[in-house]
């Protein structure tokens, strides 16, 4: 949309955009959070930074088009946006130090099939030497016959293992799992 139009129509795709969100949640512990991002989320995603940086101009607005398109799943995949979340910035500074590796650590489950660990930081390296970031972005790879249980109705769960932090949900919640299977092809 343009800022015009954008600027008028705001509140009411940011509402629907929240609650598409909603569904696309996975909380792993206390302190780690996984967005699971669809062409909706993205779109929103570029349209509040072309709001924020006053983009109107083709070629910036291409270049953030560029920028978010390997976000958005392409039919066999998932494509998370992976949360670490500390309130006080003490705890925050040694978990981020402790944490090097966890995005290697995160992992989906489709019931009767083997964990698909993520495929992490495409874009660019997130940590270094002595932290990792607090964001990260995941993707994980899907084989047609997981495809197919989750489409059927098929159990998902979702973890992590890392020496410093361990989480898993054994069940997404039906609503979830469902929003997800809507980005998979047959």
């Amino acid at each position: 949309m343009s800022l015009e139009t954008y600027a008028r129509e705001r509140l009411k795709f940011r509402a629907r955009v929240m609650e598409h969100k909603r569904h696309r949640y996975v909380l792993l512990g206390r302190n780690v959070t996984l967005t699971f991002e669809d062409e909706l989320t993205i779109r929103y995603q570029i349209q509040e930074m072309l709001r924020v940086e006053r983009i109107f101009e083709e070629e910036g607005i291409a270049a953030e088009l560029e920028a978010y398109a390997p976000l958005v799943p392409d039919g066999s995949n998932w494509k998370a946006t992976m949360l670490i979340e500390y309130v006080d910035q003490q705890e925050r500074i040694v978990m981020l130090e402790k944490l090097i590796g966890i995005e290697d650590g995160v992992w989906i489950q489709v019931q009767n099939c083997a964990r698909v660990y993520a495929i992490a930081d495409e874009d660019l390296a997130r940590e270094n030497e002595v932290k990792t970031a607090a964001v990260h972005f995941l993707r994980f790879e899907l084989e047609a016959p997981m495809i197919r249980a989750l489409k059927a109705g098929s159990i998902l769960a979702v973890g992590i293992d890392h020496p410093h932090y361990t989480a898993h949900v054994q069940a997404v919640n039906v609503a979830t799992a469902a929003s997800l299977a809507q980005d998979l092809k047959p």
